[in-house]
């Protein structure tokens, strides 16, 4: 019979007042409270470094790198300056930083989204606020800008759940709606999509970024 108190329970990390850790250190020295998140200790490398090594869809999907955030957050921007051209720098670039929160809580599919309710989101809208902060954009995007931005989102999705994720076409259309507003050759790119490398999208997500942020 195993003796239960050989093994006791693991304690939570705690900081050096005694309460439990909530803050996560970055590559680049910084360290990100979770529970209330300063711009100040927000920096784009440790974005781009972070999105290009979650996986979207779980990983589960076709080729020898996983389909990351980083790249996602690509191909929505791309859609998005596509079906409206006459956009400025910042929509764009809050196109971009549509998921940036998840460089630190990960990509969490819909359905455990769902799943574990309100206090989820409360805690990815707070973080992306200050990313916001941090970038000049605004804490709340105008509706018809954050509308947009979602519309590009479930097109990118659909393209992703075709080309990578094993989704037949109806099953794509089900879930994630026609694709609209897109030129053939757009379609087409789209279309044939394949998964970049951890480094490579990386390194796409930090150009596309110096492109599009205005420094105050």
């Amino acid at each position: 019979m195993t003796n239960r108190s050989s093994h006791p329970k693991p304690t939570r990390a705690r900081s050096r007042d005694g309460q439990p850790r909530a803050w996560q250190r970055m590559l680049s020295g910084r360290r990100l409270d979770l529970l209330d998140p300063s711009p100040l200790d927000i920096e784009v490398e440790d974005i781009a470094h972070g999105l290009a090594r979650v996986a979207r869809w779980n990983g589960q999907t076709v080729g020898d790198h996983a389909m990351s955030v980083a790249q996602h957050a690509l191909v929505v921007e791309d859609i998005v300056a596509v079906r409206n051209p006459s956009w400025d720098s910042n929509w764009r670039l809050a196109a971009l930083l549509h998921d940036s929160a998840e460089y630190v809580v990960g990509d969490l599919i819909s359905p455990f989204k769902n799943a574990i309710g309100l206090d989820y989101k409360v805690f990815e809208t707070r973080l992306l606020e200050a990313i916001h902060h941090r970038f000049g954009l605004q804490k709340t995007l105008p509706q018809t800008v954050a509308a947009e931005i979602k519309t590009a989102d479930r097109i990118a999705a659909y393209f992703e759940a075709t080309a990578l994720a094993g989704f037949g076409e109806d099953e794509a259309l089900e879930f994630f709606g026609t694709p609209e507003k897109l030129n053939a050759v757009k379609r087409a790119e789209l279309a044939a999509l394949e998964a970049l490398s951890a480094r490579v999208s990386q390194r796409a997500f930090l150009d596309k970024f110096s492109q599009l942020f205005q420094t105050p």
